[in-house]
């Protein structure tokens, strides 16, 4: 910071203007000094001078802000010697400033977390909190919130406290959980106190991580919560909704945390299948909220079940899920003074859908058919409210798929009365029956006599506003499972078609439908296919033609984002069978909409969003007829690559790599496809050069790389010997540190596939030339790559990429192994060896035992063991 340390009144001052400029200007001058203020060595001493001083919020929560971010980024910058002091410090200003603020009480206790993890000298931090503080009423909030995020700050990525030290404050955390639970236990505990001790012991839960490592703390949690049924149930018999939810919280990380010993041994110790009986508890209070939150670990139970496929284990879970099933229907119930269709967009509609997918994942341990049954059979017998007949046909809807429909009496009968309800029945269920109907057309197609009596009970609900949507969905479900029955009724769905926007369609419902009807289309025989896509697009082509032909109104054009979309999802589906040597009789169609979409794309070529559409279009319709689509191929890449100078969209290059997928392998095209390649490098690498450019344009780095493996796959000798190459590699190298799920995987995959093409199909004739290019390539990055995916794999990316770096270096591996060995060796020795608390991060043992496993590895899920564990010292 320029001009030396600044006073305190300075620092008040410009506190004053970031919150209560009127001027934006004033406001921004401040926040910047104040960010280079926070960056400086000055920050600390005034951080605590203001919390001194305990002026006002706004200065305290900036001090309390900055001390947090300091310990968290800057902490190499104190002496060792300073650490107590600073310890002292921030407990005194949580203690005197526990009643100004909850914020800043949150800021300082992360920042006292932060710090306990960091400094290696604070032995037992959690006992002595404990010991200092649990004995004092009034320090209880603050102790229990630095509780609370010391668990959550030991997993942060920003600290890499190193697998040594985490395991010390996990282990020192068994203490306190004790103190903790007897807080929830209490029947006087407040309200705020409560959801702290809460978050506490759910964070806690959460930090045990693996219950076998962990035993002292899981086992103390584990009996602790158990503790807390009867507390439960005086919450519900004071109607106190919030510490029920918090209860159930608790509860549901509690069976989260030991689900693998539940599924392990269900019964037995820590496997206590209590914890279940606990949920089934909280799935019977009225509320709905109150279960919604243990739906994760119901997934995850059904997950589990379904991989061990054990039919010993799932017997001894199936009365624990038939009874969640029993209380999920009674909670999908509508209200019964409820008038017309079931929302899907409000908490309940949400709430229903979320059941919806969970009986789906579950029912397999009830049985379907077994299910499906016994809810027709309270339809049959009884004569139910119509909530629960809604409620019921809710539930059959969503494991009708999941039913056997070959022979089944039970199916076809349930078929047979939907179609025969009354209109005088409630909107809703109506609707829900509808849903139920298109969910049960593999029944359709087995028994096509009812196509028509099912079609004709969609087409009623087609023609009413609320209920055209689900009717339009259940016909669009029919058309995909029944194309072969439905191509009779093919003019009618082309009227249907033709009259999209006279019905009451939401945009997806719409989609839906021209969806099923392509799909029926593609089974009409060949000669009939070019005349009936031409009717289906007309009126598509015809809507943008016409937004072409506007003038636009106030400088701006019309969107044509729903033809672009409805004709994509035509050319997506419209993939009827064409032998070798037959013309396909989609590419006159398409050749003749192409002007139309080349204008489309010119006039709209700033906007993103429309470019996107159009590339998509084109994406489906040189999908849809492969290499019949040639003629278009020198007009669209000369468009795209004139577009891409002025307005570098990355569905060009994504459109690019499908090019590249149908044409690759042609000799005439490789030149042309190569030219394009490099023409779209040029304004890619310009863009992704600038200061955060990987980062802040990650669909351009996930687009790019997948046009480059998309060369490596079809035509890697045309890549492997162009000058691009080189500047490719460099970008891949540098994008490896990106931190973003797709682009990441992109890049990965294109230098995995780029390294393999050296070692695989060595009887074709130009193996030789692959491995002698992917030679050269390695001996000028081979170390550069493998010291980068080293460094980035500690420090920069998240454990769920680790697999895609272990491919990488395997293949590395695979193509050299003594070469890779010696890199391998140089990369680690660049690795730090100690954090700047003074932890020890990696041992030189642990070093050598890694290099060890990497190198006499024989498969690549052993080099992917290795670094998962080796990367947890620096996290």
């Amino acid at each position: 910071m320029e001009g030396g340390k600044p006073t305190l009144a300075l620092v008040y001052q410009a506190v004053q203007a970031l919150y209560h400029d009127p001027d934006p200007a004033g406001k921004e001058r401040a926040s910047v000094w104040l960010g280079e203020l926070q960056r400086s060595m000055y920050a600390w001493e005034i951080s605590d001078q203001l919390l001194q001083l305990k002026q006002d919020v706004e200065s305290c929560y900036f001090a309390a802000q900055t001390m947090k971010m300091k310990i968290q980024t800057s902490f190499y910058e104190l002496p060792p010697e300073t650490h107590i002091a600073l310890r002292d410090s921030l407990l005194s200003h949580i203690q005197n400033l526990k009643d100004l603020s909850p914020i800043i009480v949150t800021q300082l206790a992360l920042a006292i977390a932060d710090l306990a993890l960091q400094m290696a000298s604070w032995k037992g931090c959690v006992h002595t909190l404990i010991e200092k503080y649990n004995n004092d009423i009034s320090s209880m909030t603050f102790l229990i919130e630095i509780l609370t995020v010391l668990p959550e700050e030991v997993h942060s990525r920003s600290l890499r406290i190193g697998a040594n030290r985490r395991t010390e404050i996990i282990e020192d955390l068994a203490y306190y959980s004790s103190t903790v639970v007897t807080l929830l236990q209490r029947d006087e505990t407040s309200t705020n106190l409560h959801e702290a001790a809460s978050d506490c012991v759910c964070s806690a839960l959460y930090a045990i991580e693996n219950v076998d490592t962990n035993v002292a703390l899981a086992l103390q949690l584990f009996q602790g919560v158990l503790t807390l049924e009867t507390a439960y149930h005086m919450a519900v018999a004071r109607e106190d909704l919030d510490k029920v939810l918090n209860y159930c919280r608790i509860f549901t990380e509690l069976c989260e945390t030991f689900l693998e010993t539940t599924v392990r041994s269900p019964g037995q110790g820590m496997g206590d299948l209590r914890t279940l009986e606990l949920l089934l508890i909280c799935a019977g209070h009225p509320q709905y909220e109150v279960v919604e939150i243990s739906f994760n670990f119901w997934y995850r139970l059904g997950e589990h079940l379904y991989k061990t496929n054990d039919p010993a284990l799932h017997s001894i879970f199936r009365p624990y899920i038939q009874r969640l099933l029993h209380g999920l229907a009674r909670h999908c119930q509508l209200d019964p003074d409820h008038e017309g269709i079931p929302e899907d967009t409000d908490d309940f509609g949400e709430f229903r859908m979320r059941v919806s997918d969970l009986v789906k994942d579950v029912i397999f341990l009830v049985g379907s058919m077994e299910c499906f049954s016994q809810l027709y059979s309270t339809l049959k017998e009884g004569n139910p409210p119509w909530e629960v007949t809604e409620a019921v046909l809710f539930i059959m809807a969503a494991i009708a798929k999941s039913v056997d429909p070959e022979n089944n009496p039970t199916l076809t009968e349930v078929l047979e009365q939907i179609v025969l309800l009354p209109e005088t029945v409630h909107m809703a269920v109506r609707y829900t029956s509808i849903e139920l109907v298109g969910e049960m057309s593999e029944v359709v197609d087995r028994n096509p006599r009812f196509l028509d009596p099912v079609l004709n009970y969609l087409m009623k609900g087609l023609r009413e506003k609320p209920l055209a949507s689900v009717a339009a969905k259940a016909i669009h479900n029919i058309c995909s499972v029944c194309r072969d029955h439905m191509a009779q009724h093919f003019q009618g769905l082309l009227d249907i078609a033709r009259a999209l926007d006279s019905f009451a369609l939401s945009t997806e419902a719409a989609v839906g439908l021209l969806k099923g009807t392509a799909l029926v289309l593609a089974r009409l025989p060949l000669e009939k296919i070019a005349e009936c896509l031409s009717d289906l697009c007309a009126v598509q082509v015809l809507a943008l033609k016409k937004l072409l032909a506007q003038n636009p109104s106030n400088g701006k054009t019309a969107d044509p984002t729903v033809w672009l979309d409805r004709l994509a999802v035509i050319f997506r589906h419209t993939n009827p069978i064409v032998e070798n040597g037959q013309t396909h009789p989609c590419q006159k169609v398409i050749q003749e909409i192409w002007p139309v979409l080349s204008e489309t794309l010119n006039t709209h070529q700033a906007d993103n969003r429309i470019v996107e559409r159009c590339c998509r279009c084109l994406r489906f319709a040189v999908r849809c007829v492969g290499k019949g689509s040639a003629s278009l191929l020198q007009p669209l890449v000369t468009q795209m690559v004139s577009v891409y100078q002025v307005y570098p969209h990355s569905c060009f290059l994504y459109l690019g790599s499908i090019l590249v997928d149908e044409y690759g392998m042609e000799d005439g095209c490789r030149q042309g496809l190569l030219d394009m390649l490099q023409a779209l490098c040029m304004p890619t690498f310009q863009l992704l050069e600038q200061a955060n450019g990987l980062r802040n344009h990650p669909d351009t780095v996930d687009d790019l790389f997948r046009l480059a493996t998309r060369f490596v796959q079809r035509s890697p000798v045309t890549l492997l010997s162009s000058s691009i190459i080189v500047h490719i590699i460099q970008c891949a190298i540098a994008a490896t540190t990106l931190d973003h799920r797709d682009a990441n995987c992109s890049v990965m995959k294109f230098v995995r596939d780029l390294i393999h093409t050296g070692v695989s199909n060595d009887h074709e004739d130009d193996f030789e030339v692959r491995k002698q290019l992917i030679a050269q390539a390695m001996e000028q990055h081979g170390q550069q790559l493998v010291t980068q995916l080293m460094h980035t794999c500690c420090f920069c990316l998240p454990p769920y990429t680790l697999p895609d770096v272990a491919e990488v270096l395997w293949e590395v591996m695979v193509f050299d192994r003594p070469t890779f060995c010696r890199w391998l060796e140089n990369a680690l020795k660049g690795l730090p060896k100690e954090t700047s608390g003074g932890a020890v991060t990696v041992t030189h043992k642990q070093l050598t035992d890694f290099h060890k496993q990497v190198t006499s590895a024989e498969e690549c899920k052993q080099v992917c063991w290795a670094i998962r564990e080796f990367t947890r010292l620096f996290r």
